[in-house]
């Protein structure tokens, strides 16, 4: 039986999902791309799991699609689509991160290539260490950004500096990517995953019905109209206005104590 290319472990409420061929830079293949997208479909039914951690295995991220396994399959006289390839492959991992009901973070411990930038950049935050790599390396083998870089890549950076990256292909060092909102936070490499950790667990500890409807109304709010956000503001406010969580919020204040909140 072939080694698990993805894994999935829980801890105190937080999910970590970790990329695990670290002998190719956690570069992705078939296999691999099937077992993110199962993984990310168990962390998201598990009521268990309240936020999510996605990073890689020994010192990379991923460093984007393994061109030695597509040249194996070129080889063999397979055929290859790459539009295809993207929408069975990779579309559907980046709608999983973008329609979770969960904060999900990216540990980036080092370099984020081509389709291993896009997964980095379809998280909610990401955290790095002065040695990560941010670099859209399609224009380097003469094709263009997919799996969501060229939706995710302008509305962090910006319109020109997003052209800029993706048309070069260049490498973005750590701290020009803190430097341009690139990244969130950035960490020693030693103390990546345990800062990472810290930090998903509050958010794991919170309110995380409304921290999902948050994450909802912000991606709303960036497509569409003033009057549609505003519109999708008081909906979500009624969910959240009806759940324990704000009912215990309302009596922590009033009693000055902590929230004890329960994702319900």
């Amino acid at each position: 039986m072939a080694e698990k290319t993805v894994t999935l472990t829980r801890e105190e409420g937080v999910g970590i999902i970790k990329l695990n061929r670290p002998h190719v830079y956690n570069a992705f293949n078939n296999q691999m791309s099937l077992e993110l997208q199962e993984q990310l479909k168990e962390a998201g039914s598990d009521p268990q799991i309240r936020a999510l951690i996605l990073t890689g295995e020994g010192k990379a991220f991923c460093s984007g699609q393994d061109l030695n396994d597509r040249s194996a399959m070129k080889q063999r006289g397979e055929t290859i689509s790459l539009g295809e390839s993207v929408r069975s492959r990779y579309n559907p991992i980046v709608m999983a991160i973008a329609n979770l009901d969960k904060p999900i973070i990216a540990a980036v411990n080092g370099v984020a290539a081509g389709a291993g930038c896009s997964l980095a950049l379809a998280c909610d935050m990401r955290f790095i260490t002065p040695k990560t790599r941010f670099v859209e390396a399609f224009a380097r083998i003469g094709l263009v950004p997919d799996s969501g870089s060229s939706y995710f890549l302008p509305r962090l950076v910006g319109l020109g500096r997003a052209l800029e990256i993706a048309m070069t292909g260049r490498d973005v060092e750590a701290d020009e990517a803190m430097k341009i909102g690139l990244a969130n936070r950035m960490v020693p490499a030693e103390d990546l995953l345990e800062e990472t950790f810290s930090f998903a667990r509050k958010l794991a500890q919170g309110p995380t019905v409304a921290v999902s409807l948050t994450k909802k109304a912000i991606l709303k709010g960036m497509e569409g109209t003033l009057e549609e956000a505003l519109e999708f503001e008081a909906q979500a406010q009624e969910v959240a206005g009806r759940t324990q969580d704000f009912l215990e919020g309302v009596q922590a204040f009033t009693e000055k104590r902590k929230p004890r909140f329960q994702g319900k």
